[in-house]
Parts: structure tokens; sequence; C-alpha cells
């Protein structure tokens, strides 16, 4: 496995602001993800299949106690399916979103390193028009001298009519009075 190593440079001295990414692969291209969302890397398991869900969501996984939905970036993208290799791996994130943070699972091909990206240094997605989709993605950055397409993970899932949809079960489980009606007497 790729071993990750960070080094901060202060932004006193040039009074910019700095952000590091965790980078992975998908084929070709390098992407990145905020490093304080960052919960842990683990090595690829067989995930449990769960009924009805898109392709692109392998299953779940048991994360010392707790099950967390994993989703494989690569087919969300549209890139193809790959075969899990040695080098797979389940980077898990923490998502902020409407009703609250939760945690997943992101299949990706490889981790490649973490950067130290000044803000100055992101560029905004290109315009694709309505056709394409790019509110996902935070910005582009040109890092030794390569591209990396800097995502919002929470935007991500956000758009995502499955995990949407997960949040009104997430708010049914935790307040069950909130959706069923009162019984009177």
């Amino acid at each position: 496995m790729t071993t990750i190593t960070t080094e901060f440079t202060g932004t006193a001295e040039t009074g910019l602001s700095t952000n590091q990414y965790l980078t992975f692969l998908l084929g070709n291209e390098e992407y990145g993800v905020d490093i304080l969302r960052v919960q842990e890397i683990k090595g690829w398991e067989r995930a449990t299949e769960i009924p009805n869900t898109p392709d692109y969501i392998p299953g779940v996984m048991n994360l010392r106690g707790t099950v967390i939905p994993i989703v494989d970036l690569r087919r969300r993208f549209e890139l193809g399916a790959a075969d899990y290799t040695s080098t797979t791996v389940v980077i898990v994130l923490r998502i902020e979103g409407e009703t609250g943070t939760r945690t997943m699972g992101f299949v990706v091909d490889a981790v490649s390193d973490v950067y130290n990206v000044a803000s100055d240094h992101v560029q905004p997605a290109p315009d694709f028009g309505s056709r394409v989709n790019t509110q996902f993605i935070k910005g582009l950055a040109t890092v030794d001298e390569k591209m990396v397409i800097l995502l919002d993970i929470d935007r991500l899932i956000g758009l995502d009519a499955v995990f949407s949809s997960l949040d009104v079960v997430d708010d049914q489980r935790s307040n069950p009075s909130a959706t069923s009606p009162q019984e009177t007497e």
C-alpha cells in the first residue's frame, strides 16, 4: 500500500489560504478530497450487497460496529467497472449534509498522495452546459505539472437521489413520531 506523508507549509509568509487534499486515482486521473474529511483508509474488503441499490453502490461494510454505505466512485462517475486489486482501497469520509454528519466509504483504484494547494491555484470547473453536471467539482488544481480534480464530496452525495432519500429514512429512525401519526385516546 502507498505510504502517505504530509508536509504542511504555513500560510503566514504568503498570506494565502492553503488546504491539504488526499489524492487518489480513478483510471488515469487523479482526484482529491479535503484531508480533514478523511476518517481512515482501508484495504478493499468485499461489501455486503443490499438489494435495489444502483450498481455504483456495492453494498455496506461494518466499520468497528457501524454499518456504512460504500460508493464505487469509478462506477459513480461512469468510468466503467474495474477489477478490485491489491491497490484498491476504501477511503472512509465524513459527509456533512442537511440532516447532519454521516460516515461513508468510497472505493478508489489507489491512494496517490497528500498535497498542499494554495487557494489561488484552484481554478473553477469548466462550464460544459446543462448536459454535464460539474456541481460536485470544487475546482481543478495543477500540482507537480499534473491536473488534480478536487471534489466537493458533500455536494456529490447531496446531488445523489439515493442518498437524499436516506436522509428521510435517517430522520424517521431518529424521530419516529415525526412521520407517524400520534395515537390519541
